[in-house]
């Protein structure tokens, strides 16, 4: 299974149910608000080897709380926009032309593209907003970016630590490290990746789910066995992590929000998020 969206990567917004919840990304206005910023990279979209679009003048457009979409001036796309005939209602942005995106060879990424020519936001009146997963690549400058633009507002801290970490689920031991390294990731609870040596690799069962985040690249999963019971998806790895993030590298990390957690023998509460 391909998923799109870090699964310990986007930002959170879990309900307040016990435990603490966790947010990332601008602080939400009231509900079904978008914020609208200025980027300041320059970002260009390839569809079938052709420059769809080339900018220095993207707009950042959170339309969840969890991370931004890029919204690109009318004037800097070079593909064909076709209309379809269809729209598409925000009650925040307003109706959308929905467009086919066509390349100079002719081949066309079929309701690829939006725009909101009356929207409410006159920010997005002159921009148009490119389907992410149906163009073949994008470049924050010259360095791909994957799944979403990176948010500003998003900042990845991973410190070596001899703090004593210990995972339980269902009253056995996962894992017992005292060399974890912790990510720090704004609106996320923190992340504590062990060596593999550390964990009962016997538990394990490769999980075929691949997820994608910006700040740190593709992770692999897997599952937890316990008895009859499976667990799915509970533990993922970064094996060849991006620059930013190669402290993290062949190392696994647990849902905190599913697994009871020991930091220096103490009980942490299981965080509430999207994940929980």
């Amino acid at each position: 299974m391909i998923v799109a969206g870090g699964m310990d990567d986007s930002g959170v917004n879990g309900p307040d149910s016990g435990g603490e919840t966790f947010r990332a990304g601008p602080a939400p206005g009231r509900r079904g608000a978008v914020r609208v910023e200025p980027g300041l990279k320059r970002v260009r979209v390839y569809l079938h080897g052709e420059v769809v679009a080339d900018t220095t003048a993207p707009l950042l457009v959170w339309e969840k709380p969890y991370y931004p979409t890029y919204y690109l001036p009318a004037a800097e796309v070079r593909a064909t926009l076709v209309a379809t005939g269809a729209t598409e209602r925000s009650p925040s942005r307003g109706t959308a032309e929905i467009l086919d995106v066509v390349t100079g060879d002719g081949r066309t990424a079929a309701g690829a593209a939006r725009r909101y020519p009356d929207s409410p936001l006159p920010q997005l009146r002159d921009a148009v907003r490119l389907d992410w997963a149906a163009m073949d690549e994008w470049l924050e400058e010259d360095e791909p970016v994957y799944t979403h633009p990176r948010d500003p507002y998003t900042r990845v801290d991973i410190l070596a630590s001899s703090r004593r970490v210990r995972v339980e689920l269902d009253g056995v031991t996962l894992a017992d490290s005292g060399s974890p390294r912790i990510l720090f990731e704004t609106g996320l609870p923190p992340r504590y990746y062990l060596p593999l040596t550390d964990l009962r690799r016997d538990l394990l069962v490769p999980s075929q789910t691949r997820t994608h985040c910006p700040y740190k690249g593709t992770a692999e999963y897997w599952s937890v066995r316990l008895g009859e019971r499976t667990y799915d998806d509970l533990v993922w790895i970064y094996r060849a992590p991006l620059p930013e993030s190669q402290k993290i590298a062949g190392l696994a990390c647990f849902y905190s929000e599913k697994v009871d957690l020991y930091v220096d023998g103490v009980a942490q509460q299981r965080p509430r998020t999207q994940f929980s």
